[in-house]
This record gives structure tokens, sequence and C-alpha cells, in this order.
């Protein structure tokens, strides 16, 4: 497993991210409940595996369930071969406003104070923002608590979660975040607009969504009839890209490593086969330049309808 460097901060990580949602709560098409999802025992003896096969970077957050736990368990004795980054806590109210001055400060604190507990750690690599809206990006009390965590060392670095290439252009002029991590894949692909201003910024970008929780791969067969202009989309891939059908998964990996502002690929792994899918395909041969600008060219013609957090909430990928 190669590493690449998370911008300008120190950090040498893992070509693929853990992603560690599906170790800690049911997420995910035909993951409805917890029997769905390995014993604590199993999800341990996975992270394990994932280190000794090379990967050496992980996400979490503290609204992913037992995951922060399950990780705490496991890398309590190895924590110095492992590169943690965890997010905070929904900022905004049920009203959609975000607390006033000092109540906003204690949330951020305290969801850090029990991610460090459920860790079992004095510190994380990266702390981000979990939902970074333009609103949030614009506060600056926000950016000041996690700057000054950052200069205390409780975290190396400080980063946030976007979903909008807007917001992550605002994160990007902020000048404040060391890390981004948003949504691209070979659907949706409106981030790479941003890629370059990120490298030039040297602010580390980690790609989620890759394949697009599941659709591109098997799994995008026999969708909801909403959704049969995305199921033909992802058929005309083979055809397209010049690849086997049961490859998409591999090649959909591949494209978003081909690009160099992507530090790490986030990979959701709660199966033994996913991970060596995972080790397998980050063998550092990615797109040449004529497939890989082939592969721009495919890119789902509506991505605004692209909204998985809409689908599921229709029932779409059920």
């Amino acid at each position: 497993m190669r590493t690449r460097r998370l911008g300008r901060t120190e950090l040498e990580v893992s070509e693929i991210a853990f992603g560690g949602v599906e170790i800690g709560m049911p997420y995910g098409i035909g993951v409805k409940s917890e029997k769905d999802m390995l014993s604590e025992e199993e999800a341990v003896h996975l992270l394990h595996a994932a280190v000794d096969n090379g990967i050496n970077f992980f996400d979490t957050a503290r609204l992913y369930g037992r995951s922060e736990n399950i990780m705490g368990k496991a890398f309590k004795e190895i924590r110095e071969r492992v590169i943690i980054s965890t997010k905070c806590v929904h900022l905004k109210q049920e009203n959609g406003k975000l607390p006033e001055g000092n109540i906003l400060k204690k949330i951020i604190e305290d969801s850090l104070h029990e991610s460090l507990k459920a860790l079992q750690t004095d510190y994380v690599d990266v702390f981000m923002l979990h939902n970074g809206t333009q609103e949030i990006l614009s506060d600056e009390r926000i950016a000041s608590v996690f700057l000054k965590m950052k200069k205390t060392g409780v975290t190396k670095a400080i980063g946030v979660s976007t979903y909008l290439p807007e917001e992550t252009k605002l994160a990007l002029d902020t000048g404040v975040w060391d890390v981004i991590q948003l949504p691209f894949n070979l659907l949706d692909q409106r981030e790479k607009e941003v890629f370059a201003l990120a490298m030039q910024r040297q602010v580390g970008i980690i790609v989620r969504s890759v394949l697009f929780k599941g659709l591109l791969s098997g799994r995008g067969k026999n969708l909801h009839p909403a959704l049969k202009e995305v199921e033909k989309h992802i058929a005309s891939y083979p055809e397209l890209l010049g690849i086997n059908t049961e490859d998409l998964s591999s090649f959909a990996t591949k494209f978003v490593l081909s690009f160099k502002a992507v530090s790490s690929a986030l990979i959701g792994i709660d199966r033994m086969e996913y991970l060596n899918n995972a080790l397998q395909i980050a063998d550092g041969n990615y797109l040449d330049d004529k497939v890989l600008l082939q592969a721009k060219k495919s890119a789902y013609p509506d991505p605004a309808f692209l909204n998985l957090p809409y689908w599921d909430k229709m029932g779409w990928l059920k």
C-alpha cells in the first residue's frame, strides 16, 4: 500500500482510507439492522488486518454509532501505527440555527473530548467539521475553536467535510482548513473543478462516495424506478470505458486515485473481501491520460439529481 502526503500536514496517509461508518452502525444498501453488521470482535479483527496490510488511515465520527469505540479497542496498543480522523457532532440546533457564543464552543470541545475517550487516545490526527455548510464555514467562531485545538496539539490537523463545490471553494478560500473530505466519483464529478486550487493551497483532499454508496459496483442494478436513468447510465460504463461489468468498482476507485490532488480514497469496509479488493485495487497503476480523459467525460448529465440523502429519504435505496 502506497502513501501520499495529506496536503500541508506532515501526515503520510495510505491511498485507501478505511471508512468506519459501516462497522459502527447500520449503513448502506441491504444493511437494515445490527444483525447485518459485524460483531465487535470481527470488526476489531478486520481493523487489525487492514493495518497489517498497509492501511494506516482510518475515518470515523462521533455520529457513527460505536465506530469510535471499536477503533479505540482495536488501536489502543498500536496507536503510533495509525492515523485517525474523526468528525465533530452536527452544530446546528433543531431550529436550524447555530448556538450562541460559549455554547457553540462547548459543543465542539465536548464532542472532541467524547471522541478521545471513545478512541482511547489523547489526540487525534485530524479533527473535522461534519457538515461544512456555507453558513458554518463563514462563522469565525467555529474556525477559532478548531485553530486553538490544533495549537494545543490535541489534534494535528483540522478539516471539514463538504457536500457541494461552492462549500469546498469557500473552505479553501478561508485558508483555515488543512484537509477537506468531499464526494467525488465517476457519476458526480463536480468537485474536480476545485482540485487545482486545493493543490495550490496545499490542502489535503480525501474523497468519499467513491462507489456512490455501492451503486458503482454490482449493486447498481434493479434499482427503484425513479432511478431508471441513473441505472441506465451506470450500465453504459463497461461499454463506454472498455471495462468488464465486474470490474466497475475497481475502475471507479482507480479513477479517483488518478488525480494528484487526492491524498486518499475513502472506502467503506465491513467485510474481509472488501478489504482484499481495496488492497488489490490500490496498486499504483491508475488510469493513463487517454482513459482518464474519457472517464472525465462520462459523468452523469444531471449531477444535481445525484442526492443520496434525498434518495434514502424517499425510500429509493432499499
